[in-house]
């Protein structure tokens, strides 16, 4: 299997403080956001967007969760997926600015599952979305707010984001 490396350390930080940058931006300010990520990768990512977060703007107050989206999937039966816990906030998400934070959007039926999620949890005034590579191929009319990297890709291709927290190195990788 031929692999190669599209991000690696130093684009990877660069590209999430440019995200973090550009939701602050987005949302004039720190004020109403929560962010929320979706496991695997998207829990780590949306954890260093936090901190991020929390170093440009003093007057962040972190707010962070987890969205489990696997009984949400419309693929549940047909792979072994692992459960992982929904964590949201103390503040909740109602009237919030929800920031969706993924590694890799791909088809769009992740995100579909993260916002059928969302509304059983309460309604927020706004859902964003970020992903640190968008490779196109939508199947659902969905677009992210904040892109690390888009990166057009074959069908046949893979793209892998590995990062230190699971994988002991950060980088974008693509595989055929």
């Amino acid at each position: 299997m031929q692999e190669r490396v599209v991000l690696d350390s130093p684009d990877i930080d660069r590209a999430l403080k440019r995200i973090a940058h550009e939701i602050l931006e987005a949302n004039e300010g720190p004020s109403g956001l929560v962010l929320l990520g979706i496991p695997t990768r998207g829990k780590q990512l949306a954890e260093r967007i936090n901190a991020l977060l929390t170093q440009i703007d003093p007057d962040y107050q972190p707010s962070l969760g987890v969205l489990d989206i696997t009984m949400y999937r419309d693929d549940v039966a047909s792979a072994e997926r692992k459960i992982h816990q929904t964590l949201i906030p103390e503040c909740g998400i109602t009237d919030k600015v929800v920031v969706l934070v993924d590694d890799v959007l791909f088809s769009g039926r992740t995100v579909r599952a993260a916002l059928d999620a969302l509304t059983d949890l309460g309604r927020p005034r706004q859902v964003k979305l970020a992903v640190l590579v968008d490779r196109g191929h939508r199947e659902l009319p969905i677009r992210p707010d904040f892109v690390g990297k888009n990166l057009p890709t074959a069908m046949t291709e893979r793209v892998r984001v590995l990062l230190s927290q699971t994988d002991g190195v950060d980088q974008v990788v693509i595989s055929q």
